[in-house]
């Protein structure tokens, strides 16, 4: 909004030029998302308790110390992020980008399944929530009509084919299969988001590594000079791309002053779902899928523990872990959540920095 206002009366007004460059617009994300998250957080904080009379359900078949510390916290909590992120991406984003409406699209997509969820959840007192075969079925639709959009705009030589990092101009075609892959990217990205909120902090740092990650992508891959410099595929209009991950931060950052132990308020399904959704349709964007794997591969690892958790249970009737996801295995070995949470942190960094080198190793 503000870039289609301004940007015109640049050449008459001081200062205005400013609004021309991504950089200068992806800090006033940041800023707006995270002054809208403190802004709006009490007051929200406060209506959800008043509408949750018990918090969020808390699984009685997980940690046991999760009844007694986590018990009538409120969920909901992503819809803070989402009313954050969606503000100042319009207020900051080109609003003629047609990454930037795709990106939001699924965003917001993920988080209404993620709500319905949550508020089955609070309304019927049970952690099942929205039948899993449903939400997955939603989550791909809306991942496939995604995926056909982003097709549409990207240089069709590029469209349909998956880059491989590390391997200048290596390009694998998949043709009419690319939709299907890269609906699994969104959808599986969000659901790995989801499985890893699980303790106060621990998904939501790794979110804004992921997305400060990918905002540098995203900047890279839509400017032709440094994308040929650096050898990665230029797909023209994705840089603005760059803006909508600087208000993901922004509201993400909002959101752990709230979630910071002990947790006022948790993001629930509502949250997790639509940023890692997002992750997802941003690396699909901009031609970074595989790298998307290892910057969020603490998600990947969480969401590997507890596939090989029921695949190893059902084959041979025992478990590889003591509780899945990961982070509950070690709870179960008896670490306290702060330990688990900052060292998951500090994988992530070391992941996300792996995952930023492959732009480099050509």
């Amino acid at each position: 909004m503000l870039y289609e206002f301004l940007v015109p009366l640049a050449p008459y007004v001081p200062g205005l030029n400013l609004f021309r460059y991504i950089t200068f617009r992806t800090g006033g994300a940041v800023m707006t998302a995270l002054v809208v998250s403190f802004l709006l957080g009490p007051w929200l904080i406060r209506w959800l308790r008043l509408k949750q009379k018990g918090g969020q359900p808390i699984r009685t078949d997980g940690p046991e110390s999760h009844i007694l510390t986590k018990a009538g916290t409120p969920t909901m909590g992503g819809v803070l992020i989402l009313i954050a992120m969606a503000v100042s991406t319009l207020l900051w984003a080109d609003p003629r980008n047609g990454f930037v409406w795709t990106v939001l699209l699924v965003t917001i997509g993920y988080g209404l399944i993620g709500f319905v969820d949550d508020y089955l959840k609070v309304t019927k007192r049970s952690s099942g929530g929205l039948p899993g075969r449903l939400k997955l079925a939603g989550q791909t639709v809306i991942g496939l009509v995604a995926a056909m959009v982003l097709v549409k705009l990207t240089d069709p030589k590029l469209a349909t084919s998956i880059a491989v990092p590390v391997f200048k101009d290596l390009l694998i075609p998949l043709g009419m299969a690319f939709p299907i892959f890269a609906a699994f990217v969104m959808v599986g990205a969000s659901n790995a988001v989801n499985l890893t909120d699980g303790l106060d902090g621990l998904a939501i740092v790794p979110v804004m590594i992921a997305a400060a990650c990918f905002a540098l992508i995203a900047y890279l891959a839509g400017n032709v000079i440094f994308s040929n410099y650096l050898g990665i595929p230029y797909v023209p209009g994705t840089g603005e791309l760059a803006v909508v991950c600087g208000a993901m931060i922004g509201a993400s950052l909002g959101f752990l002053w709230f979630n910071a132990p002990p947790a006022m308020v948790f993001m629930g399904d509502t949250g997790s779902l639509a940023t890692g959704g997002a992750l997802g349709a941003i690396a699909v964007a901009v031609k970074h899928e595989l790298v998307l794997a290892i910057v969020g591969g603490l998600f990947v690892l969480e969401a590997v523990s507890v596939i090989v958790q029921v695949v190893s249970f059902k084959l041979t009737g025992r478990r590889v872990f003591r509780m899945a996801p990961l982070h509950h295995h070690f709870e179960k070995k008896g670490w306290k959540e702060p330990t688990i949470v900052i060292r998951f942190w500090i994988i992530a960094m070391i992941l996300a920095l792996v995952g930023l080198s492959t732009l480099k190793l050509r």
